[in-house]
């Protein structure tokens, strides 16, 4: 790694490489064991999404690169090789924090030119991984969202934002506040498998109850649908049910993707737990990233009736599969929650 070669006055804020990094000093520290921060100092806030990516919105905040939760088929693995780490444990481990981030953001809000366009939070990284407890950037980002009269929406798996419910629901008085939770797996010891680093299912519906006890309305994610593993009527039912019960508002269902060193990081891990499934993604997903199209029909019709059973259209979400990459190296990736899709 070349961290020490970087300056503080590097001039990005979306961190493409290390030699426009920014770095400020990197820490470890006991209650974090196997965790390293590196601390920099962005001097951009505001991420533009590319124009081909057709999404709703234009514009996203990311605090974090790199992610504790450790999901095995995160979407951002691949963006931590620019930064000469790997894709695999240095994503989960070497976590890039910028910690300046929310005053950037206000200076940028002010500016005469910002027309208030909604702006997307947890499209890269979850901002409410366990490093936001240390760091505590949200509630800055949230304020200069709130008091400059911008909407926003939050994507999470991380149960802290329980925290900041207070503060979104005093921002939701002044804009719009979206909120959405990403639950894609309801079995525990599953889940403890391939998303090892993320709070429980149950924490996560708890979550889910929390947002709408304040008066939020809240879309679940469940995204990505695992093939073979849990893309079954009973799992799917025993989901989606619960994320009824726990009072979401409607729900998105996206079967996975797997782009670039992310297929390789999951596929080690199927051959080593999973070792009978593996010639069935190959020929499930051949060379490319995304299922066959015969699959996902197939995926609509399981869970359309699940959906109607349980009154889970409600309101539509934001969420649109995004049909290419963005050029990675020049912008910050447009999600990194295991989906290829945004809200």
């Amino acid at each position: 790694m070349r961290w020490a070669a970087q300056a503080v006055d590097a001039d990005d804020g979306a961190l493409p490489g290390l030699d426009r990094a920014g770095l400020v000093r990197s820490v470890q520290t006991p209650e974090f064991e196997g965790i390293t921060f590196h601390e920099v100092l962005c001097k951009s806030a505001l991420n533009k999404t590319p124009d081909a990516s057709r999404l709703p919105f234009r514009y996203t905040v990311n605090t974090f690169r790199g992610c504790s939760h450790a999901c095995r088929y995160c979407f951002a693995r691949p963006t931590h090789e620019y930064l000469d780490l790997d894709a695999g444990h240095d994503f989960d481990s070497q976590l890039v924090v910028k910690t300046n981030v929310a005053a950037v953001l206000r200076r940028e809000l002010a500016r005469r030119s910002w027309t208030r366009e909604h702006v997307a939070l947890g499209t890269n990284t979850d901002p409410y991984q366990r490093a936001e407890g240390r760091y505590r950037l949200m509630p800055g980002v949230i304020r200069a969202l709130a008091e400059s009269g911008t909407p926003f929406s939050i994507l999470t798996k991380g149960t802290l934002l329980r925290r900041d419910l207070p503060l979104l629901s005093l921002a939701a008085q002044q804009v719009e506040v979206r909120t959405a939770v990403s639950l894609p797996i309801v079995d525990h010891d599953l889940q403890q498998q391939i998303e090892p680093g993320t709070p429980s299912p149950k924490a996560r519906l708890e979550l889910v109850r929390a947002i709408t006890g304040i008066g939020l309305s809240c879309h679940v994610m469940i995204a990505p649908v695992i093939p073979f593993l849990t893309d079954s009527s009973r799992h799917l039912d025993e989901l989606l049910g619960s994320v009824a019960a726990a009072g979401a508002s409607s729900v998105t269902v996206i079967p996975m993707h797997l782009r670039g060193s992310t297929r390789g990081w999951f596929l080690s891990w199927l051959s080593e737990q999973h070792p009978a499934l593996v010639r069935r993604y190959r020929a499930l997903y051949g060379r490319g990233a995304y299922v066959t199209p015969e699959y996902s029909r197939w995926l609509d019709a399981r869970v359309a009736p699940l959906i109607q059973r349980y009154g889970l259209g409600g309101e539509k979400s934001e969420h649109r599969e995004i049909p290419s990459a963005p050029d990675e190296r020049r912008r910050e990736p447009i999600d990194a929650l295991g989906a290829p899709t945004l809200f």
